[in-house]
């Protein structure tokens, strides 16, 4: 979901940007037009997550699953071996690629509890010669979601911040490397946002190709080659309208108790389930189930009557999903509860 203003911002500007007699998808990528678009986009960005000097930001393409395998081509640097917790669908999907390039030691697996739970950290199982530490804070699919940054001491951290980034505030020092698609929480797919810190990159696989090299895209300014340039200009509307909101902080207040509303519901209710542990629930995506999963497809069907939309849950987990990004405003929130409430009402 993108921000309203956003959206009608995009539209005004679609057939002339600011008086260029340019949209903004016709401008040279090298123009003076789109490289003050790109400046500004990238500016905002470092502003709101404060993000330090000695970080590159890379607009890319590919989404995250391209940085699946670029992560072990750039980040091994002459070793043999990364760490990957393996939380989710996501996680697992990088592992394999991972795998690839080098050998993989699990630092904890959840598949055992159907993706439900994160173990204690006194169980983890860290190498003393990773290159890296990986891991998927929030899996969309099963609504499973580290309660904190893991202390994985100087090995680099590397995050997928697909679906939390911009959702509240975090250290950015912490990390060696975050990467978020940007079609969850920024805006519409086609690309994909890497802050790597500067000492990480340049050591890459023999072999590896040019595109596929982090150095490659700190070099030129992310325009080696021609980028996403009308999702880049639109996720720079979205980093605008976040400030305007009040910033990470703020948006960290909104988003907590969107959360914190629906699993109530969810919590008091015989109707409706969830099956995450309190401490690792999402605030990004809230999966439930109904008691009866005979009323799934009524459910979602009443739901669309109401402009309730794509809540189905996805085929591994099965009942609903209702994914709360930024852009979707708390009475969207509020009017899915009075929907849960009045077909419990009905049918429970």
């Amino acid at each position: 979901m993108l921000p309203e203003a956003v959206m009608k911002q995009a539209q005004q500007e679609m057939l002339d940007w600011q008086g260029s007699g340019m949209s903004v998808m016709e401008m040279s990528h090298r123009g003076p037009e789109y490289t003050s678009i790109a400046q500004k986009a990238e500016a905002d960005l470092r502003e709101l997550m404060a993000i330090p000097d000695d970080y590159a930001v890379l607009f890319l393409q590919g989404g995250a699953s391209l940085q699946f395998p670029m992560i072990p081509m750039n980040l091994l640097r002459g070793k043999s071996k990364a760490d990957y917790f393996n939380t989710g669908a996501w996680s697992t999907k990088a592992i394999k690629e991972a795998r690839r390039y080098c050998d993989v030691n699990l630092v904890a697996d959840s598949t055992d509890n159907h993706f439900t739970t994160i173990a204690d950290s006194n169980d983890w199982q860290l190498s003393a010669d990773a290159a890296y530490v990986h891991y998927t804070p929030n899996e969309t699919i099963h609504g499973l979601e580290f309660a904190d940054i893991p202390d994985v001491g100087d090995v680099p951290l590397v995050a997928d911040l697909s679906s939390t980034i911009l959702s509240r505030p975090i250290d950015v020092s912490r990390f060696g490397m975050i990467y978020a698609g940007a079609q969850k929480n920024i805006g519409p797919a086609g690309l994909c946002i890497v802050i790597i810190r500067k000492d990480l990159m340049g050591d890459v696989l023999p072999g590896t190709p040019t595109m596929l090299n982090y150095q490659t895209h700190a070099d030129n300014d992310s325009m080696f080659n021609t980028p996403a340039t009308y999702s880049w200009y639109l996720a720079g509307l979205v980093f605008e309208w976040l400030k305007q909101q009040g910033g990470l902080a703020a948006m960290a207040e909104i988003n907590k108790r969107k959360a914190d509303k629906l699993y109530q519901v969810i919590d008091s209710s015989e109707f409706y389930a969830n099956p995450v542990n309190k401490r690792y629930r999402s605030w990004m995506n809230v999966p439930f189930t109904l008691a009866d999963d005979k009323l799934d497809k009524v459910f979602v069907q009443q739901a669309a009557q109401q402009h309730l939309l794509t809540l189905k849950g996805h085929r591994d987990v099965g009942g609903m999903r209702a994914s709360i990004y930024n852009a979707m405003p708390e009475s969207g929130v509020d009017a899915l509860i009075a929907f849960m409430n009045e077909f419990e009402r009905q049918h429970g």
